[in-house]
Formats: C-alpha cells, sequence, structure tokens
C-alpha cells in the first residue's frame, strides 16, 4: 500500500454476489478456532480499521476469497470502479514438518478420533506448540498487503477480507490447517495411515484388524487358557495408563445448542472442568 495518505470516500459501490458475512452485529465467529483467530487480529489490528472492515464484511464487498497453502487471496470492492486486490500470507509448512505434526496427532488416540470426524479438538493448539510451530498466526506472522493507497495497516479492505475469513473457517476447521500447507484429504489419510487405517480396523487388507483373534480350538489350550498372557513380573514393570482428561465428558457430548457471547458453552466449561481437576489432585 502506498504512503499517500489518501483516503478513499467512505461509501463503496455496492455489488451483487459479494461474500456476505453472517453476522450482521457483534463479533464475527462463532466456533473457537474462529474466535482464537478473531481474538488474535483485534489485539493487534488498528479498532477503527477493523470496525469499517466489519462493515464491508457485512455488505458483501469480499469477492472471490481463495484460500491456498500459505496464501489467501481475495478482491475487495472499494468507491474506485476497479476492486482492490487483497493477500494475506503466512509460513506453510513443509513436508517435514507435516509429518512430525501428523505423527504427534495420530499419538494422541482422542485428536486424532475427532479430526477423522471433522471436529478441531482444542487441544491441537498444544501439539503444534509442541512441535515448536504455532497454529495460528500473530501479526508477525501475517504477509499482508492491498492494492488500495490508504497507508494504514492493515487497512478496511484487509480487515473485511480476515473477518470473512474467519467465517469461512467457522465453516469448515480443515481451511485453517490447508492455509498451513496441509490440504484437509491428505491430512486424513496421513492420520489413517499413521493410526493403522480404516482397512486396518476392520481386518481388511492393510493388516491385522483390532478384532483379528488366532483361532485356536479350546482343546488345544486347556493347559495354558487360565494363565495370563504376561508374566507378574512384566506386568509390575509396565507404567500406569494415562490419565483421564478433565474434559473428556465435555469433548463426549454433542454440545448444546447455546452460547455466551457467541463463545460455545463448552469452550466456557472448560477452565472450570480443569480447576476440579487440580483441586481434586491437590
Amino acid at each position: 500500500m502506498s504512503g499517500t495518505g489518501w483516503f478513499e470516500p467512505s461509501r463503496p459501490i455496492r455489488v451483487e454476489g459479494g461474500i456476505r458475512a453472517r453476522s450482521t452485529r457483534g463479533s464475527i465467529g462463532e466456533r473457537w478456532w474462529s474466535r482464537r483467530f478473531v481474538d488474535i487480529l483485534e489485539r493487534v489490528c488498528d479498532k477503527g480499521r477493523l470496525g469499517r472492515g466489519r462493515s464491508y464484511a457485512r455488505s458483501g464487498q469480499v469477492l472471490g476469497l481463495e484460500i491456498g497453502p500459505g496464501l489467501v487471496t481475495a478482491r475487495v470492492q472499494g468507491s474506485r470502479r476497479t476492486p482492490y486486490r487483497v493477500r494475506v500470507g503466512i509460513a506453510a509448512y513443509d513436508a517435514g514438518q507435516w509429518r512430525d505434526l501428523t505423527v504427534a496427532l495420530a499419538a494422541q488416540a482422542l485428536y486424532r478420533a475427532k479430526l477423522l470426524a471433522g471436529e478441531m479438538p482444542p487441544e491441537i493448539e498444544a501439539v503444534f506448540r509442541g512441535c515448536g510451530l504455532p497454529l495460528f498466526p500473530d501479526q508477525r506472522g501475517l504477509d499482508m498487503d492491498c492494492s488500495c493507497p490508504d497507508w494504514g495497516f492493515p487497512c478496511k479492505h484487509l480487515s473485511a477480507v480476515l473477518y470473512v475469513l474467519a467465517e469461512a473457517f467457522d465453516d469448515d476447521p480443515f481451511l485453517v490447517l490447508a492455509w498451513r500447507g496441509m490440504a484437509r484429504d491428505a491430512l486424513l489419510a496421513a492420520l489413517r495411515e499413521a493410526g493403522g487405517g480404516a482397512a486396518d480396523d476392520a481386518g481388511g487388507a492393510g493388516g491385522p484388524g483390532l478384532f483379528d483373534v488366532a483361532d485356536t480350538p479350546f482343546a488345544d489350550r486347556l493347559a495354558d487358557f487360565y494363565e495370563p498372557g504376561v508374566s507378574p513380573a512384566r506386568l509390575r514393570e509396565r507404567t500406569g495408563l494415562p490419565g483421564t482428561p478433565p474434559d473428556l465428558l465435555l469433548r463426549a457430548l454433542d454440545p448444546p445448542p447455546l452460547a455466551a457471547r457467541r463463545v460455545p458453552i463448552p469452550d466456557l466449561l472448560r477452565p472450570a472442568y480443569q480447576t476440579l481437576a487440580e483441586s481434586d489432585d491437590a
């Protein structure tokens, strides 16, 4: 963006077929991952331009949003006849980094199951941090540019695109990961492979399944049928099972159709469950 200090008139040219934000008032972003993204933006960006960007997003001024590895592109109709070109870039992780992330995610059975079911577990941020890779960018991790002459950063056109992007994340959480360089289908295939695959679970061609047990006649097992499969000495050497997450019930049950300030109830209750678990351990 140029530094001329020129500002376009406040009334943009109305367009048909633009991407109109569903939110008509208050904050934009309904799910925890989109709210996380918006909260970061609203902490680091100019509040005035973010406000004008929300108005642009709600008026349908954003055209042709495209999300790819490391880059979001869009056009935004302002007061000039030609729409402005907007780009928002972040670091897309390479194959080696995604291999580490996939292994870390697959190692957590519950997170793997949620992702395979199309859900984004809140703990995924901790998995990314454990690999030294942030899931969401801060202002320094965003490479933003707009063809408009407004020297403010981000301008209202960029802000509008960021809010529309947050609602796109609402619709499909895997777009967050696609922006970081891993498409949904590729990630799910990698998780299935790391966990043995759907064919394994069903006892298919991928290998022995969960319920594949050798069919040995009972007469051949009379001598050792009641013996443990592992010696008592080996059992004593084994470590204990990992503790149950305090918010397991919140994860397992369907969330109620309620929200407070557009934040889902389970996200509000999760810290309380954690506190109760810590007090119980004390």
